[in-house]
């Protein structure tokens, strides 16, 4: 039970890799508080306490944030932009920095405090090996907002290091989510596109989300102490 006696709030707990982090986390012990913009997404979650949090409102995020009161933070909310430099718009590029970066940003701040007070905490951001480890093809926007995540979540946690406050950075190859499945079809050719996604990965195969969780744990628990401001690579060697 590594993370018992700690409360963790998560982002985008509704699937993929924030629902593993959360479940994850419950099985250690820790009082989950797993959220979502889409509510619906956190039935069968019995691991905690759910509610709704939208991650672009910042007054959701505020509300969230005191209500939880947590620990730990598991910043999993994102979303992947498919496309080159020539083919971003200025909406996307907007949309993708305010939900991937700025989320981040905004639960950091308002969580910081209350982790100060309380004697510490540890803060994981999920990024992606994609931006600063792998220049991959058809991600202008989303490898540069991954690129972002590691620049700040590292100047969070220079800040904050006397503090008893830790930032980490988790930066997962492809991992097998309803996410991806989605992006998968909208290529209009899903078994190519899966194909593809897997040839990538020298290991032959994609991550499963329990296995970002499996990190995930050891970055929030006490476990991981002398660690902050580490971006963590779990690609199965994609950036090799």
């Amino acid at each position: 039970m590594r993370l018992k006696g700690k409360r963790a709030l998560v982002t985008a707990a509704g699937q993929g890799i924030g629902r593993a982090c959360a479940e994850a986390f419950a099985a250690e012990g820790a009082e989950v508080f797993a959220t979502d913009v889409k509510a619906d997404l956190l039935k069968g979650f019995n691991g905690g306490e759910v509610f709704a949090l939208d991650a672009l409102d910042p007054d959701s995020i505020r509300a969230g944030v005191e209500r939880a009161r947590p620990d730990v933070v598991l910043n999993a909310a994102g979303f992947v932009h498919a496309g080159t430099v020539l083919d971003a718009t200025e909406e996307e590029w907007d949309f993708a920095f305010n939900l991937n970066v700025r989320s981040q940003f905004r639960v950091m701040k308002a969580a910081i405090p209350g982790m100060i007070a309380r004697g510490g905490g540890s803060i994981v951001n999920i990024g992606s090996a994609a931006g600063v480890h792998v220049g991959a093809p058809n991600r202008a926007i989303y490898g540069a907002t991954k690129a972002a995540i590691e620049g700040l979540s590292k100047a969070v946690a220079r800040d904050h290091i006397t503090q008893g406050v830790r930032v980490n950075i988790i930066c997962p190859g492809t991992v097998d989510t309803p996410s991806l499945h989605e992006r998968l079809r909208a290529t209009g050719d899903y078994e190519k596109a899966m194909k593809d996604f897997i040839a990538r990965q020298p290991m032959g195969r994609l991550s499963g989300p329990e296995e970002i969780a499996k990190l995930a744990i050891y970055l929030a628990s006490d476990e991981s102490a002398f660690v902050t401001g580490q971006a963590h690579l779990i690609d199965g060697g994609w950036s090799l």
